[in-house]
């Protein structure tokens, strides 16, 4: 048998409506029971998987270079460090589609346990791997390899949690629950930075140099431990179950999905495209330049970041309430007006070298990215039909992390030192902003943010 879904056309300024078909015999009680799950199990799970890959990229910025790849200039050692961050990113959306596939077919829970398997094994991996000094060149191609697996495991992360959260959400706050998978972003770069800034205060740089810098990795087996725990518990939602129970499963999610909505998909890659590449910059680049061209102390910067980190999260947290209540396009439409703004004025102001400027700086870029990412669970959700989602939002989420966030601490430094002049990292912001600006103002002219098909709008054909 084979499904297609007709979705009702949407408006992007009203609220979008939730399915209200639930599995016969099913208890409020249970239904908020298993909702409190599910926003939990998005939030921790999702945290601790970022800060695995943000551990890499805080360590990438301050000591993987000469432990990996001596020699050279320090520009030189840095850049390559880069570039392997870089590699996480070229394997996200190959979790993302092997992922996606199983993730429509068979379930998602299985495959939020086995992304949060592979990411766990890689970082504790790095932890323990021999640098370069040890055994030579197998070193940075085991560092790439590890980091190919992390890449693969968070790739398929983000649309099982982001589902898990939106289709177990209760009705007319599919927005707000949506926004957990998408608050364990910040909360896992406040965790790495917190674990980073906490050995370099700890220990002399010799130390940390030697094997302090390891902690943060092997700290993941723990933590990997708490989030299983908590999956495991998880249900799948009545929309998914409902859909394998009527056989509305496609054979091919990902080659049907982009047959069917192919132009959805590239669109909402474009929307993430800023508040990816400009969000990895800032947390990743930033500790670079401050420390090496403004000249200020690695715990410095460190503390611009953590203390960014709340106010990111309460920028997504606002943006996906009100999704909820005027509509996710709309929403997105005022906060990537505001993303370019925020993008122009952000390396001027840090430019000054003033701490009180530079957490201005640091506060409303990280507000504002918060905006832009508080109703895309939601909103990506609501693109596609059950039966093709996971499939829909990974590759529309892992597409737009490797045109934006991938390749963006590297540009960022190349552009720095091509041009000595942080002018040019500003406008490769702005370009960023400008292309989501215009992706979100295209998905919504093109109407695409229909409410999400229940069973009645399926059409099951033999």
């Amino acid at each position: 048998m084979t499904a297609t879904a007709t979705p009702a056309s949407g408006s992007s300024g009203t609220p979008d409506p939730q399915p209200t078909d639930t599995q016969p015999g099913a208890s409020a009680e249970h239904d908020r029971r298993n909702a409190r799950r599910a926003v939990t199990s998005s939030f921790v799970g999702t945290a601790i998987e970022w800060y695995d890959f943000f551990i890499y990229g805080t360590a990438a910025a301050l000591v993987i270079g000469p432990q990996f790849f001596p020699g050279g200039s320090s520009v030189a050692s840095t850049l390559a460090a880069f570039a392997t961050f870089a590699v996480g990113f070229v394997a996200r959306p190959m979790g993302g589609v092997v992922m996606g596939h199983y993730g429509d077919r068979i379930g998602r829970k299985s495959m939020l346990v086995l992304s949060l398997v592979l990411m766990g094994a890689a970082t504790v991996g790095i932890g323990l791997l021999p640098t370069f000094d040890a055994i030579g060149v197998a070193a940075p191609i085991l560092l790439v390899l590890l980091r190919f697996v992390q890449g693969i495991g968070v790739g398929g992360e983000w649309g099982g949690a982001v589902l898990v959260a939106t289709e177990n959400a209760p009705t007319g706050k599919r927005g707000l629950y949506g926004a957990a998978p998408q608050l364990g972003v910040p909360a896992g770069v406040l965790g790495a930075n917190l674990v980073f800034l906490l050995m370099t205060t700890l220990l002399d740089d010799a130390a940390f140099a030697s094997w302090g810098w390891r902690i943060p990795f092997l700290v993941s087996a723990a933590l990997v431990g708490v989030a299983m725990w908590i999956r495991l518990g998880v249900a799948e939602s009545d929309e998914f179950s409902s859909a394998r129970q009527t056989d509305a499963v496609a054979k091919l999610p990902v080659v049907e999905v982009l047959r069917r909505n192919g132009k959805v998909v590239l669109l909402a890659a474009g929307t993430f495209v800023a508040t990816n590449g400009i969000a990895y910059a800032f947390m990743v680049y930033v500790l670079t330049y401050g420390t090496e061209e403004l000249g200020f102390p690695r715990s410095t910067m460190l503390w611009l970041l953590i203390g960014a980190c709340p106010v990111w999260m309460a920028g997504m947290a606002l943006s996906a309430w009100k999704s909820d209540t005027v509509g996710r396009l709309r929403v997105y439409v005022i906060a990537s007006t505001a993303l370019v703004v925020a993008a122009a004025a952000f390396f001027p102001l840090l430019d000054t070298a003033s701490i009180p400027l530079m957490t201005v700086a640091m506060l409303v870029l990280g507000f504002v990215l918060g905006t832009t990412a508080g109703p895309q669970s939601a909103l990506f959700a609501e693109l596609f039909p059950v039966h093709l989602r996971y499939s829909g939002a990974s590759l529309g989420y892992q597409i737009g992390a490797i045109l934006g966030g991938g390749l963006a601490p590297l540009l960022a430094t190349s552009l720095y030192a091509a041009f000595g002049d942080s002018l040019a990292v500003t406008g490769y912001f702005v370009v960023l902003a400008v292309i989501s600006l215009g992706s979100v103002l295209a998905l919504r002219a093109s109407r695409a943010e229909p409410p999400t098909p229940t069973r009645a709008d399926q059409e099951v054909t033999a």
